[in-house]
């Protein structure tokens, strides 16, 4: 079952509870009421491999390939439209309005190849997307951002088909659905287990408790964190890579919150993790 609602409902508390949030929050608090009971109809399909899933769990393999992603284009224009339209609505940047009417151009003159720059976002590819913001004169970020929402969107709902069992050999940083980076991670249960959780589709696997994701470091000497605040989420941070992921403890509370949401409200430990020197991992 789709989780926007839920999703939207702590953002819209958070920015209730704080004001100062309000501004940032604001366009994903618009763009999340858009997207609710329209999460099927983003044009994007990923079809899950079926028996040979774990066969390819086994050999290292996350469960979706990317050749299996297929796009009806009539219905990911029509998506990409409405989410168009919700981000010029909700800028006061002129220069970013006349790039988002760019992209909306292009989308209707066919101008965009969409299966390429689908499959570009789920791959990390960035060639394909700087040649095409470019040709249309935008900036690469926010074409990356634009298509990566429904790229999202479709691939939360194909994740939460998948079987936990299906990916228990799976003992990767990357996510065992998608092969997309952790984007945070969580303490949960009496003995505060440790999962990681995928930065696209948002799939959560178990961890061991010390160890980077990123750079594969154990020694617990330049393993670390940091608290701001009283909530339940905090910066786990590795001396060795000088990365950092975002920790939410949920023993202490918002275990019902998507992982998601709580990224996004969370955004001042993001400010302090840089401010101290580190990098998100990716």
């Amino acid at each position: 079952m789709p989780q926007t609602g839920r999703k939207l409902e702590h953002l819209r508390r958070t920015a209730y509870e704080h004001p100062e949030y309000r501004d940032i929050l604001s366009l994903f608090v618009s763009l999340f009421a858009h997207i609710e009971g329209k999460e099927r109809s983003t044009g994007i399909s990923f079809p899950l491999p079926g028996p040979q899933g774990r066969e390819r769990v086994g050999a290292g393999l996350p469960l979706l390939a990317p050749e299996s992603l297929t796009v009806d284009r009539e219905k990911a224009a029509s998506f990409l439209s409405g989410i168009l339209n919700v981000m010029r609505e909700s800028s006061r940047d002129p220069a970013a309005i006349e790039e988002l009417n760019r992209i909306g151009g292009a989308l209707r003159e066919n101008a965009l190849d969409l299966d390429r720059l689908f499959g570009a976002c789920l791959l990390r590819e960035r060639k394909a997307l700087e040649e095409t913001s470019a040709a249309i004169s935008v900036r690469p970020p926010l074409l990356t951002f634009v298509l990566e929402i429904p790229v999202k969107t479709a691939l939360s709902l194909a994740a939460e088909s998948v079987i936990p069992e299906d990916v228990a050999e799976w003992n990767r940083g990357e996510c065992p659905v998608c092969g997309s980076r952790a984007g945070m991670e969580e303490l949960a249960g009496e003995e505060g287990n440790r999962y990681l959780c995928c930065s696209a589709c948002f799939f959560r696997w178990p961890f061991r408790r010390l160890k980077c994701p990123y750079c594969g470091n154990e020694d617990p000497e330049t393993l670390s964190y940091f608290i701001a605040g009283d909530g339940p989420t905090r910066v786990s941070v590795c001396g060795k890579c000088s990365r950092y992921i975002k920790t939410r403890d949920s023993r202490k509370g918002n275990a019902d919150v998507p992982l998601e949401a709580e990224d996004l409200a969370t955004l001042h430990l993001d400010l302090l993790a840089a401010k101290e020197g580190f990098e998100r991992g990716k």
